[in-house]
């Protein structure tokens, strides 16, 4: 069964989107919005997604496995609260890239993925999404 979304913030040429995974958006808005600092850092990391930037202090790939590799992380603080928004990636009719926040892990405390962590990415590499 396909998981749905919210449509969030896209770019200006309609190529790359941002959605939050239905289940988990109430959370995910929270942390996001919650004050100036958050909201800051979250339109920071959204400009670097839209406008196609590579920035792996603030968003990149999460290599777990093969299985995995279109998982990514929203880092928030790094050193400081480490917080991560995980995300998986799709591509729509091969045009327009959507990436999809799902799930928000506070205080990540390993500067590697450990066992916890690299079983939610692994549950959340399977999810499918209808747009």
């Amino acid at each position: 069964m396909k998981r749905k979304s919210i449509f969030l913030i896209g770019s200006a040429d309609g190529k790359k989107e941002i959605h939050l995974d239905y289940i988990h958006a109430n959370a995910l808005k929270k942390y996001i919005f919650q004050d100036e600092r958050h909201r800051k850092k979250f339109k920071f990391i959204a400009e670097i997604i839209l406008r196609g930037l590579k920035n792996p202090q603030v968003y990149d790939k999460e290599n777990i496995n093969k299985c995995a590799d279109d998982i990514t992380a929203m880092k928030f603080f790094k050193g400081q609260e480490n917080d991560r928004i995980y995300c998986k990636e799709f591509a729509r009719n091969g045009m327009t890239k959507i990436v999809v926040a799902i799930l928000l892990i506070q205080r990540k405390k390993t500067n590697h993925i450990d066992k916890r962590i690299k079983q939610i990415v692994e549950v959340i590499s399977n999810y499918d999404y209808e747009f």
